[in-house]
C-alpha cells in the first residue's frame, strides 16, 4: 500500500549512522504522515533504538536527512527535538525514581509553563496560578492512566507495568505530535500487553497523535499499527500493512520465523 511522503509529520531520507567501523544504519528512508500509528520491527541488532536515537536528537546521523513536521531536524539537541513536537519513551525505564509520581509529569509540563523562571524565584502570584494549572493538567494526564491515586507515590515504588504507563503519561504531558514509544510492552504480562494495546489505541485518536513504536510483541504489533517498516543489520528490508508483512518473505527470513 504506496502512501505518498508529500505531506508527511515525519520524513528521514537514506539516514545512516556509523560508530567507527561499525555501520549501524545503512541509508534508511522512511515517512510516517500525519495520524498514522506505524511499527518498527526487527530482530536484536538490527538498529531500530539507533534510529529513535536519531530521530530524538541523541545522536546526528552521520549521512541523510531528518524532517519532523518540514522542519530538519537532523543534529539538533533533543530538548530542542522535544520543543518541535517529538516525545519518547525508553527501553529501559528512565523515571525519576526518587520523585513522586505526580513530579514526574509536571517536569514534562514545566517546559510549556507560562510563567517565567522570574516569577518563579519571587514566588509571585503568577507562579501560583501556573502551578496550579499543571498540577491539575498533570493530574488529568495521570487519570486516564489510572495512576492519579498513585500521585504522591515515589515513582521507583510502582509496579514495573505501572512505571511503563507513567513514562507514557510523561512522554504525552510534553504535547508532542510524534510520539516514539521504543518497546512500551517489555516485561509486560499478556492482559498488560492487551491492556497497553487499547490504550495506545486510544490515545492516537484522543490526542489527534502520530505514533513511532518499537516492539517485539507481534500480537501488539500487528493488533494496532497501520503500517510496518522491518530493519535488518541497519538496512530497511521491507514496509507495508500488517499483513503484507505477515506474508513476506524477507521479514519471515530475517525476523518473524517460519512458524510465524
Amino acid at each position: 500500500m504506496a502512501i505518498s511522503a508529500t505531506a508527511a509529520l515525519l520524513n528521514v531520507k537514506a539516514a545512516s549512522r556509523s560508530f567507527g567501523g561499525l555501520k549501524a544504519l545503512s541509508e534508511v528512508s522512511l515517512h510516517i504522515n500525519k495520524g498514522e500509528l506505524i511499527g518498527l520491527i526487527g530482530p536484536n541488532g538490527a538498529g531500530k533504538t539507533t534510529l529513535f536515537n536519531l530521530l530524538t536528537g541523541v545522536y546526528p546521523p552521520s549521512t541523510g536527512q531528518i524532517i519532523l513536521n518540514s522542519e530538519s531536524v537532523g543534529g539538533l539537541k533533543p530538548y530542542k527535538i522535544n520543543h518541535k513536537g517529538a516525545a519518547r519513551t525508553f527501553q529501559n525505564i528512565r523515571l525519576f525514581t526518587a520523585m513522586t509520581v505526580l513530579d514526574n509529569v509536571k517536569i514534562a509540563f514545566h517546559q510549556h509553563a507560562k510563567h517565567s523562571l522570574f516569577s518563579s524565584m519571587l514566588r509571585l502570584p503568577k507562579h501560583f496560578g501556573g502551578e496550579a494549572e499543571i498540577t491539575q493538567k498533570a493530574l488529568d494526564i495521570l487519570k486516564i492512566f489510572s495512576l492519579d491515586d498513585q500521585a504522591d507515590e515515589t515513582a521507583g515504588n510502582l509496579s514495573y507495568g505501572n512505571q511503563r504507563r507513567l513514562e507514557i503519561a510523561r512522554a504525552l504531558a510534553a504535547g508532542p505530535k510524534l510520539l516514539l514509544l521504543d518497546e512500551p510492552a517489555a516485561g509486560m504480562n499478556p492482559n498488560e500487553t492487551r491492556d497497553l494495546m487499547n490504550l495506545i489505541a486510544w490515545i492516537r485518536k484522543e490526542f489527534d497523535l502520530t505514533i513511532l513504536l518499537i516492539e517485539h510483541d507481534m500480537s501488539l504489533v500487528m493488533g494496532v499499527c497501520d503500517r510496518i517498516y522491518v530493519l535488518d543489520r541497519g538496512m530497511l528490508i521491507a514496509d507495508g500493512t500488517p499483513q503484507e508483512i505477515r506474508s513476506n518473505p524477507k521479514v519471515i527470513e530475517a525476523y518473524l520465523g517460519q512458524e510465524a
